[in-house]
C-alpha cells in the first residue's frame, strides 16, 4: 500500500509524529502531502529552539495555532540581555542580525493566529513591551503568558496584561530585570485572579542609562514604572 492511499486523517496523524523539518521534506515529495502539510490541523502547536528556526518555511501559522514558544539557550542570549549603551561594536553588531526576528515573528502571529491560548518566550532579549501588548490585544483568548530573560520587558507588559489580557490565567516574568516589585503589586491589585510568577526579576539591578544618553522624558517614565 502506497502512503497516498492512506485517508486523510491517517496522513494527519502520520505527520503528527514528525518534527518541522521532516514534515517539510516529506510534503516536497508529492501535491498530496503537500496539501496535507499546509491542512492548519496539523499545526495546534509549535516550538522553536533558536532564532533561526523563525526564519524557515517548514511550519504554518493559522488560526488551529494554541500553544507557542520560543525558547533560546544560547550564549549570544547574554549579548542580547546588555544594554544598549554599554555594547561594544562587535556586540551590536551580533544583535543586529536577529534583533527584530522574534518581534516580527509576533506580528506575524498576531494577525495570523487569533485563537492563540498559551505563548512562552525565554532568553528572547529584544522582544518589546509594545509587541507584547500587540499580542494581548489580537489574542483574546490568550490564557498563559510565560516569559523569562527577556530583558526589554517593563512594567508596561503589567499594565497591557491588567488592560487587555481578560483571559489571562497565568503570567510568569522570571528574570526579567526591568519589571518591578512595585508594578507587580498593581498587578496583582488589578487581577487578583491571576496566577503571577516573577522569579528573581523585582530584585535585578534594572538599567540605568547615563544622564547624557536619557531622553527629556526618561524621568518621568522612570517614576512610571516605580
Amino acid at each position: 500500500m502506497h502512503i497516498t492511499q492512506l485517508n486523510r486523517e491517517c496522513l494527519l496523524h502520520l505527520f503528527s509524529f514528525l518534527d518541522k523539518d521532516s514534515r517539510k521534506n516529506l510534503a516536497r515529495t508529492c501535491p498530496q502531502l503537500q496539501d496535507v502539510f499546509e491542512d492548519p490541523a496539523l499545526w495546534p502547536l509549535l516550538h522553536f529552539r533558536s532564532l533561526t528556526e523563525l526564519k524557515k518555511d517548514n511550519f504554518l501559522l493559522s488560526p488551529a495555532l494554541r500553544s507557542l514558544s520560543i525558547c533560546w539557550h544560547s550564549s549570544r542570549v547574554q549579548v542580547c540581555s546588555i544594554e544598549d549603551w554599554l555594547k561594544s561594536a562587535l556586540q551590536r553588531s551580533i544583535c543586529s542580525r536577529h534583533e527584530s526576528l522574534v518581534s516580527d515573528f509576533l506580528l506575524q502571529v498576531c494577525d495570523r493566529c487569533p485563537n492563540l491560548a498559551s505563548v512562552t518566550l525565554s532568553g528572547c532579549g529584544h522582544v518589546t513591551d509594545d509587541c507584547l501588548a500587540r499580542l494581548l490585544r489580537s489574542c483574546p483568548r490568550l490564557r498563559a503568558l510565560r516569559l523569562e530573560n527577556c530583558a526589554r520587558v517593563t512594567n508596561r507588559t503589567l499594565t497591557a496584561v491588567a488592560a487587555h489580557g481578560r483571559a489571562l490565567q497565568t503570567l510568569h516574568v522570571d528574570f526579567c530585570r526591568n519589571v518591578s516589585a512595585a508594578g507587580l503589586r498593581r498587578l496583582r491589585t488589578a487581577c487578583p485572579r491571576l496566577t503571577l510568577r516573577a522569579e528573581h526579576s523585582a530584585a535585578m539591578i534594572p538599567d540605568q542609562p547615563p544622564r547624557g544618553l536619557r531622553s527629556p522624558g526618561a524621568a518621568l517614565r522612570k517614576q512610571l514604572l516605580r
